[in-house]
């Protein structure tokens, strides 16, 4: 339980807000040494699940606390980012959408609740499986990938500690060992971090792989503002040497940008 060992650094109230800040920023740097050691286990885990996908399969995560929000944001970003529909990237938190503002006492304690949470949304053995809990050992986490695997689901997990029950019971586990927190058992901090490096390298991986990005660019992105509006007149200007009035022309006319390309390609 590395995750709960002491810091490496004590008397914390009395350092200057200077000290507090490079000394969090130099236990930070180490984050992504550790992600870069389960790289490995990570492939592994977005082979799969990109292949589930492909065949009409989705992506869940649940977790609780700091996981179980990170989880919902990841799931929450890719509607917007690639264009994919709402349940198909879904992240549930133990306690429901309200424990996103405020924590729900005992939620992550029940090992049957999040196999009923999941129930909710009819999964099966297309779809794939995420536990994310810095400790390895949520109950919540736990039971849910332990039901999900009994069924058929594909399982992974995102845990900061080695030889956890987490892991245990996923198939596809990845561990990224970040040592002691800055402030002693405040796994928000480098667990957390972590945690959301791997979801960032899992979904978008998966997403590229199902082709919801050309080239290095969004084609698939919502325009659900002006700052998009202007991202993908720019992606249309550069990807077919127009101007911005023509950019946005097809962009109107064809609803996306990869539309607008292969219309422009094709004009």
């Amino acid at each position: 339980m590395t995750t709960e060992s002491t810091s490496r650094y004590d008397n914390l109230e009395q350092m200057s807000v200077r000290d507090l800040l490079i000394n969090i920023n130099r236990e930070d740097q180490t984050v992504p040494l550790a992600v870069e050691k389960a790289i490995p286990q990570l492939e592994a885990l977005v082979e799969q699940v990109a292949g589930r996908m492909s065949r009409g399969g989705r992506l869940f995560y649940i977790g609780a606390g700091t996981s179980g929000r990170l989880g919902v944001v990841d799931a929450s970003e890719c509607p917007p980012t690639y264009g994919v529909p709402f349940d198909l990237v879904i992240g549930i938190m133990a306690g429901g959408d309200k424990a996103i503002r405020k924590a729900v006492e005992n939620a992550e304690d029940d090992p049957e609740q999040a196999w009923k949470d999941l129930q909710e949304y009819h999964i099966n053995e297309l779809d794939s499986l995420v536990g994310i809990a810095a400790s390895g050992r949520t109950p919540y986490v736990i039971g849910g990938l332990k039901a999900a695997r009994g069924a058929g689901v594909l399982t992974g997990c995102i845990v900061c500690n080695e030889g956890s029950a987490v892991a245990a019971a996923a198939e596809y586990p990845v561990e990224v060992v970040v040592g002691p927190e800055f402030v002693t058992g405040s796994t928000r901090m480098k667990a957390g971090t972590a945690q959301k490096l791997v979801l960032n390298m899992l979904s978008t991986s998966v997403m590229i792989r199902l082709g919801r990005v050309k080239g290095n660019k969004m084609v698939d992105m919502q325009m659900t503002n002006h700052k998009l509006v202007l991202r993908a007149i720019r992606m249309v200007r550069e990807e077919l040497g127009v101007s911005d009035e023509e950019a946005k022309a097809l962009l109107d006319a064809n609803g996306s940008v990869r539309a607008a390309i292969e219309a422009g390609r094709t004009a």
